[in-house]
């Protein structure tokens, strides 16, 4: 007999889930997350102690066997990720993937119809995806796989495709800020989806913004797919609206808020106020280098030079972009070097600190020790500073008037 209470997420490793706060804001039920063991899962699953479940890597096909009933999704993908203890105590299998998958090549503006579409992967994701843009009326799939007759070597052959979905975990957290391929070498291409929710931003997303292509991350897809599960849960219509509105919520919640600007331009001072406001941890990339070092800025720089110290900064960037909810300061330097804008970018919105140069201090700072030297590296770096930030804000009327222009940006940047 089910527990007819019961709801929650299987899998194997669930730590970063966000399934039990979406769940919670759908429906206010009580979701548990429960990492399962590959020896314990048949056993959890013939007891069928629960009322409804989601189900994630790797038990997506294992589940399949222990169903009485599949819906036609399920049957077709061959992949199940929704349990539901029917009233009969039957056990039905959904894939609510499906249309998560397709709420978000929707909200991103991405049609496929008569499109030649790449997927990445041929997991059960992928089986998903090929699905649903089946459904949609694609001219042509291509799936690229490590040992395919299309894979990672030869896939530039396909270089007229116009979608490229990602299905593999290649750049999810930890292993951020890698991709399988470069979006320049394929001309026709007018959008790109990876179902990768952490990070918000994947490198292959991070590209396709440069290059101004339409593209969305897993996080809606993660979102709709539950509103979805819910749906089934509760035998009840939940509107799409809940969609956004829960989605927004968590990108509010995730979002770092990273610091930008000259040395000197308050970048400390003012992520501290931001951080109180906003109730976050502040983090200051320039102490955890001293940390590193076990020495000052200056001392690392009079003893190893600049070179060393900006590796220890793009370490130590790439440590700290991986993490959300944060409010980040950063070095004046952080920026100059792309991998750590694209380190900063993938869970931030960036803010540049403009500050007058007679405001800017030079005590103990070993690369502006003077007026001159700091109009030369304003002039150096103020393209760069633009070129990465989402907004910018002047610091020259007192901390409290620029924290409140700055959080008025972050979360004006975070609703478009």
């Amino acid at each position: 007999m089910a527990n007819t209470e019961r709801y929650g997420l299987i899998g194997e490793t669930l730590g970063h889930s966000y399934s039990k706060h979406i769940h919670h804001a759908l429906c206010g039920y009580d979701y548990e997350l429960m990492s399962i063991p590959r020896d314990k899962i048949e056993a959890f699953l013939s007891a069928r102690q629960f009322a409804g479940l989601n189900v994630t890597i790797p038990y997506k096909r294992t589940v399949i066997p222990h169903c009485d009933l599949l819906t036609d999704a399920a049957r077709e993908i061959g992949s199940v990720n929704t349990l539901m203890m029917q009233s009969d105590g039957r056990l039905l299998g959904d894939n609510t993937d499906y249309a998560g998958f397709l709420y978000l090549a929707r909200k991103v503006g991405i049609s496929f119809k008569n499109k030649k579409v790449l997927i990445l992967g041929n997991g059960g994701t992928s089986l998903t995806a090929r699905t649903a843009i089946r459904h949609e009326g694609a001219r042509e799939i291509i799936v690229v796989s490590r040992n395919g007759a299309v894979n990672y070597q030869n896939v530039y052959g396909q270089a007229d495709a116009e979608i490229i979905v990602n299905t593999t975990p290649v750049g999810m957290f930890p292993n951020n800020g890698v991709r399988l391929i470069e979006l320049t070498r394929f001309p026709k291409l007018g959008g790109v989806l990876d179902v990768i929710y952490n990070p918000l931003s994947t490198a292959l997303l991070l590209e396709a913004k440069r290059l101004g292509i339409p593209c969305g991350g897993g996080l809606s897809m993660l979102v709709a797919q539950a509103k979805y599960a819910a749906e089934r849960f509760g035998r009840m219509p939940i509107s799409d609206r809940q969609i956004g509105v829960i989605e927004q919520k968590l990108r509010k919640e995730l979002t770092n808020l990273v610091l930008v600007g000259m040395p000197g331009s308050g970048k400390s001072t003012l992520a501290a106020a931001c951080a109180e406001s906003m109730g976050r941890e502040v983090v200051e990339i320039d102490d955890i280098i001293v940390q590193k070092a076990g020495r000052s800025i200056p001392e690392i720089f009079a003893k190893y030079g600049e070179a060393r110290f900006r590796e220890i900064e793009s370490e130590t960037v790439a440590e700290v972009g991986r993490r959300t909810g944060l409010v980040i300061s950063t070095g004046g330097g952080a920026i100059l070097r792309e991998q750590n804008v694209a380190a900063l970018q993938q869970n931030g919105l960036i803010a540049c600190l403009d500050r007058p140069l007679e405001l800017l201090p030079t005590d103990g700072r070993p690369l502006s020790k003077g007026i001159d030297a700091l109009r030369a590296m304003k002039k150096q770096r103020t393209p760069i500073y633009k070129k990465s930030s989402d907004f910018t804000v002047e610091n020259k009327q007192g901390i409290e008037q620029a924290k409140e222009r700055i959080m008025e940006g972050f979360y004006e940047a975070l609703s478009h």
